[in-house]
């Protein structure tokens, strides 16, 4: 019988707090000008190990995640609510890849931070709302095995598809993206592809990389990674010639906030630059920066990133990416680490952090002889050059000792349930939505734990391992300047030239849907003194005519206003507030938003301009 749980079960592990909870100073970081700040662990949430998804299978934890655009938002008692999609991946591989059918769930996330620390570990809250299967467009379903090394599938409109030996298309889910209209993107270790499919899971399209990413053997295309299943046989060699190293497909999958630009990573640098596995100078790794505004995604960046680097003794070792997320057009988080933490020979991880990545001043590759698996970018891992890489910073370091201490958690020595697993692979950021601190945002950091449970089952069969590996949810506070999904200012606004400006641009060849408001007393409801009591905006062109204007934002089209507020993850408004809020459909360019006194004194204004999913 089918076992189809309704809710995930929940579990609260009530730790001993180390000393202090008092709060550690922010990690400030630098790039490019600019300041990146950590604020630290907030939070840490927990779904047993041994938790069955709607299919009555093993959960088997976050390969990555992304919450549904539209879903954020924050609620009166100052916790927050959103949806979020987690991917596994492969499944359990206990003597090989298995035929478990790749796949998606929905969870309903309950979000309460603890600046200051913990004794217990709930402050995430993560219950099952759905879970659903990858297949082709004709409902054929994907599978986990391990490609076969020679032939491909083929199938009409599509490009060469990784085939395992029982005929279903073969997918490592790793990367996730969650589009407005409900389709996804998914990132593949195999091949290495980027899919797109229907919020059902259906297969829509497949996205080829360039050649010098796809692994060959014999000069053909091989997408075995030397993980095949029962009863088959090993590629041989058993290493790609050139493209990307066995398991070491495209792991960082993410979208710019204004959803014009997909990003993929692949995980570390591809035979011909030096991948020969854990020990070897694969550091200058490829990320691939597509246009998806068009009918068909165009590949517009090709750039070199040179991964972070560690010492285990005196010996150089790289730190393999795992996810990314794109905070603009030219800046991403890249989440990197080693292969150490719970359950290991080492339980102690020597490298595990979160870094900006900035493109601006790299080469792109786009249209060069790089792109091809003849002309290596890194040859035996030195770079070329005159070839740039992108440069970068350490924002989170997730081995943080006191950071970890204040919520009960180790990064070792000890091997324990409050100890860091070895594989964190997931990255979703959301706005902190605090008028005081606009500029804040919340980032989720997911690990995998491989599906180790001492009570599992997949593919119609149970399995043990030795201990359980718990999922596990951890969140930082940042502050953030670059972020471009909105952009706010707060100040002191009166009666005439006292208004307080704002000014924004609105880019790319169409119109764009934004949101603009003028906050004051919705303000009172999270601690601001002295707010503007009933403020007015005007958005004004570069030409000067002025193109919206609003007083009271429940006198225009409020029901609108609320749900376009809902989707781009700002705060509500206080029902019946005299803030000032307005949709407009605005032409490339920029303009100016002037907020000011209608009636009575001045005081405090949050301006936010939000362009709409």
């Amino acid at each position: 019988m089918r076992i189809l749980p309704p809710l995930l079960s929940l579990i609260s592990l009530t730790v001993p707090l180390a000393l202090a909870a008092a709060a550690e100073p922010a990690r400030v970081a630098f790039l490019g000008g600019q300041t990146f700040v950590n604020h630290g662990l907030v939070g840490v949430g927990r779904i047993p190990a041994a938790q069955r998804d709607r299919f009555g299978e093993t959960f088997g934890s976050f390969s990555a995640f992304a919450f549904q655009p539209g879903t954020w938002r924050r609620e009166r008692d100052g916790s927050y609510r959103g949806i979020l999609f987690g991917q596994p991946d492969r499944g359990y591989n206990g003597a090989g890849t298995t035929n478990y059918i790749p796949r998606f769930n929905r969870l309903a996330v309950t979000f309460r931070p603890a600046p200051a620390g913990a004794s217990s570990q709930d402050q995430v809250l993560l219950e099952l709302v759905d879970s659903v299967r990858y297949t082709e467009a004709d409902g054929r379903p994907f599978t986990s095995l391990d490609p076969v090394s020679a032939g491909t599938g083929s199938r009409p409109g599509f490009p060469a598809l990784p085939q395992a030996f029982n005929g279903r298309l073969s997918l490592d889910a790793e990367g996730i993206v969650v589009n407005s209209d409900g389709s996804l993107w998914v990132s593949d270790e195999y091949g290495p592809y980027v899919f797109r499919f229907s919020a059902e899971g259906r297969l829509l399209s497949a996205l080829r990389p360039p050649e010098a990413l796809i692994p060959k053997r014999g000069g053909a295309d091989s997408f075995a990674s030397n993980n095949p299943g029962t009863g088959q046989p090993v590629p041989s060699p058993a290493d790609p010639v050139t493209g990307r190293q066995n398991n070491q497909g495209l792991e960082g999958l993410a979208l710019s906030p204004d959803g014009k630009t997909l990003f993929t990573l692949l995980q570390s640098a591809t035979r011909q630059d030096g991948g020969t596995g854990g020990s070897g100078p694969r550091r200058h790794t490829r990320l691939l920066s597509y246009d998806v505004t068009g009918a068909e995604p165009r590949l517009t960046g090709h750039h070199v990133l040179a991964l972070p680097t560690f010492l285990v003794g005196t010996a150089t070792r790289v730190a393999a990416q795992s996810e990314i997320f794109a905070l603009n057009n030219h800046q991403i988080l890249v989440l990197a680490r080693d292969g150490n933490g719970r359950g290991l020979a080492n339980p102690v991880s020597a490298y595990r952090s979160i870094l900006v990545y900035d493109l601006r001043g790299a080469t792109n590759l786009v249209g060069t002889p790089y792109e091809t698996a003849g002309t290596p970018v890194a040859p035996g891992g030195n770079l070329v050059a005159g070839i740039v890489p992108a440069s970068s910073t350490v924002l989170v370091d997730l081995n943080e000792a006191g950071q970890l201490a204040r919520f009960g958690l180790n990064n070792g020595p000890v091997d324990n349930a409050n100890t860091l697993s070895e594989k964190w692979e997931a990255l979703a950021l959301v706005p902190a939505l605090d008028p005081a601190a606009p500029d804040d945002w919340f980032l989720f950091v997911g690990n995998d734990n491989d599906f180790i449970t001492t009570a599992g089952f997949q593919d119609g069969g149970a399995y043990a391992e030795r201990f359980d590996n718990d999922n596990m949810v951890l969140v930082y506070r940042l502050s953030l300047p670059t972020r471009l999904a909105n952009s706010s200012s707060r100040g002191t606004a009166g009666v005439g030239e006292a208004a307080h400006i704002h000014g924004f641009v609105v880019t790319g060849a169409r119109p764009r849907p934004v949101l603009i408001r003028a906050v004051g007393p919705s303000l009172a409801a999270y601690g601001v003194a002295g707010a503007l009591a009933d403020p007015q905006l005007a958005v004004h062109d570069a030409a000067g005519r002025r193109v919206a204007l609003n007083d009271n934002w429940t006198e225009a089209d409020a029901p609108a206003l609320r749900v376009a507020a809902t989707r781009a993850g700002a705060f509500p408004l206080t029902e019946g507030s005299r803030d000032a809020a307005v949709i407009a459909q605005l032409d490339p360019g920029a303009y100016t938003v002037t907020a000011s006194a209608a009636t009575g004194a001045g005081g405090l204004v949050l301006v936010e301009v939000y362009e709409l999913p």
